[in-house]
Formats: structure tokens, C-alpha cells, sequence
């Protein structure tokens, strides 16, 4: 991991905001916001809950007692959680607890945007889904609780993550904020996830069953099957050319670690990542080990199997996209780091 994404020093200590690009009063807020963090006892905590998570289902889940200091919602409609943040940012919280999975945090980032425009307070993720990619990432345990989350305010570290930002064109919705984008290949995966998840596997081995399971379907079908045909793609590259290509698997995340120690981006870094293979895949049995393994082989590039690093990248998708385990309808739309959110870590 990049020295530049983890602060090892203890969140009391590691805000840091430009004050000249600030207003006069988020610099105020920032400020107060420093000072409360340096005194435990009158930290405001705002917590959103997901009583649907996987691990919640399963348990009773025990949150502080509501205090001053204290707010929380389990929102269960999007204009529940709308309601939620915006009382948040109405009260001015110095730490967001997002107790759920991977789909929970895109949700709360997405509509979060509208609350808090000079930037999110840090967050402490609670792991409570099937997958937990992003908590997995940043370091978090998979049985951390609400209070362990609290609590690490004062004595845990920072870990630093750039959201992938999707704006649809020609859509009033806001953006879309997550981490693991995919299209092509990439959304039938996710649909055997679903069903594994539904046999009782979850986390890694949810993950390794669907990779083995979609490399079973494009090699053992006939070569019409759709796995092998892939999905039309435009692609708008940031010095202006056009690319228009059939891709078995587009892939796109700005996590540094994922399930299972996969490397599909190759070499550990910061950033956008993006992985193309073109339709249909060549030589998957040799090929795709490799590509997981994070091998930066030439060879790989000559048969098919493409990195870049992006800022910013637009997309024509007739079919669905992929983003954090949740599909959403093809159309033209554009991939960018969005601001950095600080994660507390123990």
C-alpha cells in the first residue's frame, strides 16, 4: 500500500481540508469538527444501519445508547436514508458509522453527496454484508461492531479510498458512488454470486465459486453462447479517441486489495484501474489464471487481456453495468475518481 493513502497517525490528528478554498463557515465547522475529536467525550456520531445486512439477519445487533452525541437510522427506502443524512449534516457529525455491506455503503456515499458538499466526515464500516470488498480493503475486522467503530475514533488510524463517481447522462439522478465496477461477463458473475450466496456460500469463497463458475460457462458452451459474444462497447478515452469493441469483461475498481488476493489490475496501486478483455476471450484456461494472479506478461496484452489507469472515462453500454453487487440499466455514462474519504481502521 502507497505511504500517500494510510495515516498512521489517530484521527484526532489527521484532518487536513485547504483552508483557502473552504468558506468562513465549513472552515469554522472543520475546525470545531477537530476539536471535538480531540475530546472523546463530545465526539457526534451519526450511525446508519442496514437491519437487512447479512450478519444483522442473523444477530441481535446492539448500538450505544442514544445520547447527544449520538444519532442513528435504519433506513429502509432510499428517502429514509436521504432523511437520515440530512439530519446528519444538519447536526453536524464528526464520525459516520455505515453498519452494512458493500451495497449499503454505495447507497449512503451516492445520496451523501447532496448533505455534505465541503466533504464526508470520516467513516468507520461496520462489515455486516455477503461480500464486505471494501471493508476487506481498508483493513476493517469482519467482527467489528458499532462500538468498536466508536471507539477506534480516538485510537485507530486512517485509510484513504477515491470512490468511483458514475454520472449517466441524460439522468436527474445524482451520481453513483462505489468501487468495483463491471460490465459484460461481470454482471452474469454477479447473478451466480446471487445464487451461491443463496446456497450458503459468502465472502471469498462466494467469490471464488462464481469466478470458477463463469469460466465454466465460457469454456464448456458453443461459441454463440453469450458469455463467449460479450457486449458492445464505446469507449471514450481522456485524449479524445473513440474505441468501439465487443468485451468479454470490463472491469474497473479503485480498491487496492480484493477477495480471494485477486490481482485483476496487476501491481498494487492507488487510483483507477480498469481491465478490458476483449470478446471472446483467448486462451482463458492459461490467460485468466494469470491476469488474477496479477502477471503483467506482454503476452497478455497480445491475446486480449488490457490495463490501463484512467481519471476519467466514458462509456456507451447497451447492456447493464455492475456497481458494488447491484445492476443497473446500459447507457452512456462516465467513470471518475471522485474526492478522497477517510476510513477509520484500528
Amino acid at each position: 500500500m502507497k505511504p500517500s493513502s494510510l495515516v498512521e497517525s489517530p484521527l484526532a490528528g489527521a484532518l487536513r481540508f485547504d483552508a483557502g478554498a473552504l468558506s468562513p463557515r465549513v472552515r469554522n465547522e472543520a475546525v470545531e469538527r477537530r476539536a471535538r475529536l480531540a475530546a472523546p467525550h463530545s465526539l457526534r456520531v451519526g450511525v446508519i444501519l442496514n437491519q437487512r445486512a447479512h450478519r444483522n439477519l442473523a444477530s441481535e445487533r446492539m448500538l450505544p445508547a442514544v445520547s447527544p452525541q449520538l444519532d442513528w437510522a435504519a433506513p429502509n427506502t432510499m428517502v429514509d436514508l436521504s432523511r437520515a443524512l440530512a439530519r446528519f449534516a444538519t447536526t453536524g457529525i464528526d464520525l459516520l458509522v455505515i453498519d452494512g455491506g458493500d451495497g449499503t455503503i454505495r447507497d449512503t456515499l451516492s445520496a451523501a453527496q447532496a448533505y455534505f458538499p465541503a466533504g464526508l466526515p470520516p467513516i468507520a464500516l461496520v462489515p455486516s454484508g455477503k461480500t464486505n470488498a471494501l471493508a476487506l480493503d481498508v483493513g476493517v475486522p469482519s467482527d467489528w461492531t458499532v462500538h468498536d467503530a466508536i471507539a477506534a475514533a480516538n485510537t485507530g488510524r486512517i485509510v484513504r479510498r477515491t470512490p468511483i463517481e458514475i454520472t449517466r447522462e441524460g439522468e436527474d439522478a445524482p451520481s453513483l458512488s462505489g468501487f468495483i465496477f463491471g460490465a459484460g461477463a461481470f454482471v452474469k458473475a454477479t447473478a451466480l454470486a446471487q445464487q451461491t450466496h443463496r446456497l450458503g456460500a459468502f465472502k471469498g469463497l462466494a467469490v471464488g465459486m462464481s469466478l470458477l463458475g463463469a469460466i465454466a460457462q465460457t469454456l464448456f458452451a458453443g461459441r454463440d453462447n453469450p458469455w463467449r459474444r460479450g457486449v458492445p462497447v464505446g469507449i471514450e478515452l481522456e485524449d479524445g479517441r473513440t474505441i468501439e469493441q465487443d468485451l468479454y469483461l470490463l472491469l474497473a475498481s479503485t480498491l487496492e486489495r480484493l477477495p480471494l488476493g485477486i490481482k485483476p489490475f496487476g501491481a498494487v496501486r492507488d487510483g483507477l484501474k480498469v481491465l478490458g478483455v476483449d470478446a471472446p476471450p483467448r486462451q482463458l484456461l492459461t490467460s485468466f489464471p494469470a491476469v488474477l494472479a496479477g502477471s503483467e506478461a506482454a503476452w497478455l496484452e497480445r491475446l486480449g487481456y488490457h490495463r490501463r489507469d484512467f481519471t476519467r472515462l466514458t462509456l456507451s453500454l447497451s447492456a447493464g453495468f455492475i456497481l458494488d453487487g447491484e445492476q443497473y440499466p446500459g447507457s452512456r455514462l462516465t467513470l471518475a475518481r471522485g474526492r478522497a474519504i477517510d476510513f477509520i481502521v484500528p
